[in-house]
C-alpha cells in the first residue's frame, strides 16, 4: 500500500510510512489545497528535523510558528495551525503512547470505535473524523468491521468525495469536480 495523494514523491512516501504524518495532513486539510495540506508534514520533519509526537509537542512555540511560516508556508494560518499540530501531539504523546497508528489499531477496533476515538483528537470534527476514517479503511489497510457504515459517504465504494478516493491525477481531478459541484449546489438559489 503506497499513498498518492500530494504528487511528491516523497512527501508520499512519509505520509505512507508514518502514520503521524498522515494524521497531522488531515489535520491541516482546511482552507488549503489538499496537496498543499498534505505536503506539510514533509516540510515539518524537514524544518525540525522529526516526525515525533512527543518532540513536536514539546518543540518551543515560537520556534514552531516560525517552522511554519518558512517559504513555502506549511499552512496559510501558520500560527494557528502550528498550535493545532502541536496539541494534536500533545494527544497523541500522552494518550496514545506516541504511536499515533493505535488509534486505528489498539485493541482491534471496529470502525464506530475508531470514529470516536478520532473526533477525540483536537482539531478533527464529525466530518475530517469520518474522511479520515474512510482514507484508513480505503488506502491504508484498516479493515475494523463496520467502517464504511462509521465513514458515512465518505466509506462509499467508487465514490470521488475526499482526499481518501485519490489515488492518482485522475481520482484527484474527479475529487475537485466533486467539491466544486457540491459548493455551486450549495450556492444556488432555493
Amino acid at each position: 500500500m503506497a499513498l498518492h495523494i500530494t504528487d511528491d514523491t516523497a512527501a508520499d512516501e512519509l505520509l505512507t510510512e508514518n502514520p503521524l504524518a498522515l494524521l497531522i495532513g488531515m489535520l491541516l486539510d482546511q482552507q488549503v489545497a489538499m496537496e498543499t495540506a498534505f505536503s506539510g508534514p514533509l516540510k515539518i520533519q524537514q524544518r525540525v528535523g522529526t516526525m515525533d509526537a512527543a518532540t513536536i509537542a514539546g518543540y518551543d512555540p515560537e520556534a514552531f510558528t516560525e517552522a511554519f511560516k518558512q517559504t513555502p508556508a506549511v499552512h496559510r494560518y501558520p500560527g494557528s495551525m502550528a498550535g493545532r499540530v502541536q496539541a494534536l501531539c500533545e494527544v497523541i504523546a500522552t494518550e496514545w503512547d506516541d504511536d499515533a497508528s493505535q488509534i486505528w489499531t489498539k485493541d482491534s477496533p471496529d470502525g464506530a470505535t475508531v470514529l470516536k476515538r478520532l473526533k477525540a483528537l483536537p482539531g478533527f470534527g464529525d466530518q475530517k473524523a469520518r474522511i479520515f476514517l474512510a482514507l484508513l479503511g480505503k488506502q491504508y489497510g484498516f479493515t475494523g468491521a463496520g467502517w464504511r457504515e462509521a465513514a458515512g459517504a465518505y466509506g462509499d465504494e467508487g465514490s470521488f468525495r475526499s482526499v481518501a478516493d485519490i489515488t492518482s491525477p485522475e481520482s484527484l481531478v474527479k475529487v475537485r469536480e466533486f467539491k466544486k459541484s457540491v459548493k455551486a449546489a450549495a450556492k444556488a438559489p432555493r
